[in-house]
């Protein structure tokens, strides 16, 4: 088997404290190692925030798996053992601190997106994500400043207004994941969810009712696919 570290990341200190988002992180990587002939050989978990220019000095834990990555990996093809992470965003939300990453030399693979994609799809994925992230910021600006050029009172209800417009474009990014299991029970698909290392938009696990609400804001609404009540 091919020796891999495995890189975990939470962003909040409570996420960190009650391990939400740590264990379906930790298991999407077992199972894909497993799956794919992966031997790990180190795990680094770290609660740290991504954003920023000096991300990578206030990750020690990312900068101590590259470090051991790199010891374990001495006269490999790329000169490091690969570093496995489950999502794409547990490295980073920023395109350009992964890109500063890729000059490292160090294979990363992301379950989520799999074995063969390379650092430059990488890049495309991270951009996109990025690119996605401003449309929805600037949706919601865009929301608020006409409403209050109406001369709407920007109170609680014109904020969760543009708070469901964001809920419903984030809702988007896991409709390709969802329209596969729609004919399943809630409770199924997060049983599902969770078994593959598929986490929240918080970063935690998967609930029946959190299912239901995003069925809901897909428009999935049969009533059969919506049912939280039987056996999984």
């Amino acid at each position: 088997m091919r020796s891999a570290v495995s890189y975990i990341r939470v962003s909040k200190p409570k996420q960190g404290r009650s391990g939400l988002g740590l264990e379906a992180q930790q298991s999407a990587i077992r199972s894909f190692c497993g799956q794919h002939g992966y031997s790990i050989e180190a795990e680094y978990r770290e609660v740290e925030t991504g954003k920023g220019a000096d991300a990578l000095e206030r990750r020690p834990e990312l900068a101590a798996a590259m470090k051991h990555a790199r010891k374990i990996g001495r006269g490999g093809k790329s000169g490091a053992a690969p570093i496995v992470i489950a999502k794409l965003d547990r490295l980073s939300r920023d395109v350009h601190f992964i890109s500063g990453l890729m000059v490292q030399r160090i294979p990363f693979i992301v379950t989520e997106l799999g074995p063969d994609v390379d650092p430059f799809m990488l890049h495309i994925h991270a951009a996109v994500a990025e690119k996605e992230r401003e449309r929805i910021a600037q949706r919601t600006r865009e929301a608020l400043a006409a409403a209050k050029a109406r001369g709407q009172v920007l109170g609680n209800s014109s904020i969760g207004q543009a708070r469901k417009a964001e809920a419903d474009l984030n809702a988007e990014h896991f409709r390709s994941i969802i329209e596969p299991l729609r004919d399943l029970p809630a409770k199924r698909i997060s049983v599902i969810l969770n078994g593959r290392g598929v986490t929240t938009p918080k970063g935690g696990k998967w609930q029946a009712t959190q299912v239901i609400r995003l069925l809901s804001r897909l428009h999935f609404s049969d009533e059969n696919r919506l049912s939280s009540d039987r056996p999984a």
